[in-house]
C-alpha cells in the first residue's frame, strides 16, 4: 500500500521548469522535483548559479539542464522554451516561481519601484504561463503549472504593497488560466507559502522582530523549505489530477491568525 502511495506522487519521464532557481524556493523546488523523478531545466538570470545547481543534482543522481531566464523580457522567455525543448522537451510542470519585492512604505514606493515588482511578479508569471499553455497545446499534452503566489496575496502587511497587489493577482490569474486550460488537459495552481526560513533571511526571523512575528504565528513556528515538498509535488504530480485553480496555502496556521 504503501509503495503505491509513494508512486503516485513520482515523477519519472516528465519535464519541470523552474524559474528563479537560482536561490531561495525555487533552487530548492529544483531538488525537489528532480528526486521526484522529473528532467529538471532550471532558469534564471544569474546562469552560473544555475549551473553549480545542475552539478549538484546530477551529483545525487538526477538530471537538470540550465537556461538563462529574464521573466520580464518577452524574447528570453519564448528563448527559455525553445532551449528547454531542445534540451529535454516541452516541459510537463512549469514552476513558476521567479519575483522581487521593493521594501518601502507605500508612500515612498516611485512609480519604477511599483512597475518592477509588478513586472517581475506579475507580469513575468502571465508571460511564462502563456508561453507553457501554448507549447503544451501545440504539442497535444497535458500539464501542470505551479504559481508561486504568497499568503501576502490573501492578506497584508506594511511596506510591501506592490508585493502584496502583485501576488494577489497571481492568485486571481491563477484561476481565470485554470478556468480557459482546463479543456486541454492544463492544470493551474497557486501556492501560497508563509514566511520560510531560508539563506537570505534567516538573520532577520532569528531577530528579536522576526521572533515578535513567529509569535503572532498561531503555531508559533516559521516554516523550513522541507514543509513546501509535499505541497509541490501534490500539485505537480498525478496526486493532485482533480486540482486546478485551486490556492494552496502552507504557512503554519498563519493566514488564520486573529485579529
Amino acid at each position: 500500500m504503501t509503495e503505491g502511495i509513494d508512486s503516485i506522487f513520482r515523477l519519472d519521464g516528465k519535464v519541470a521548469l523552474v524559474t528563479g532557481a537560482s536561490s531561495g524556493l525555487g533552487l530548492h523546488f529544483a531538488k525537489v522535483l528532480a528526486q521526484a523523478g522529473a528532467h529538471v531545466v532550471v532558469a534564471a538570470r544569474r546562469k552560473e548559479r544555475l549551473q553549480d545547481l545542475c552539478a549538484e543534482i546530477v551529483r545525487d543522481g538526477g538530471r537538470a539542464s540550465a537556461v538563462t531566464l529574464d521573466v520580464t523580457d518577452v524574447a528570453s522567455v519564448a528563448a527559455c522554451f525553445d532551449a528547454s525543448e531542445k534540451a529535454a522537451g516541452v516541459p510537463d510542470i512549469v514552476v513558476s516561481n521567479a519575483g522581487t519585492t521593493v521594501t518601502k512604505m507605500a508612500v515612498d514606493q516611485t512609480p519604477e519601484d511599483f512597475d518592477q515588482v509588478m513586472n517581475a511578479n506579475l507580469r513575468g508569471c502571465w508571460l511564462v504561463d502563456t508561453e507553457a499553455a501554448r507549447r503544451l497545446i501545440a504539442a497535444k499534452k497535458s500539464g501542470s503549472i505551479i504559481n508561486i503566489a504568497s499568503i501576502l496575496g490573501a492578506r497584508v502587511a506594511a511596506a510591501v504593497a506592490p508585493y502584496a497587489i502583485s501576488k494577489a493577482g497571481v492568485i486571481q490569474a491563477t484561476k481565470a488560466m485554470a478556468l480557459e486550460w482546463a479543456r486541454y488537459g492544463i492544470r493551474v495552481n497557486a501556492l501560497l507559502p508563509g514566511y520560510v526560513r531560508t539563506e537570505l533571511n534567516s538573520e532577520f526571523l532569528d531577530s528579536d522582530v522576526g521572533d515578535k512575528l513567529r509569535m503572532r504565528v498561531p503555531s508559533r513556528r516559521f516554516n523550513e523549505l522541507v514543509d513546501l515538498d509535499g505541497p509541490l509535488l501534490l500539485l505537480a504530480s498525478d496526486a493532485g489530477r482533480a486540482m486546478s485553480g485551486s490556492t494552496v496555502e502552507v504557512d503554519s496556521g498563519h493566514l488564520v491568525s486573529g485579529l
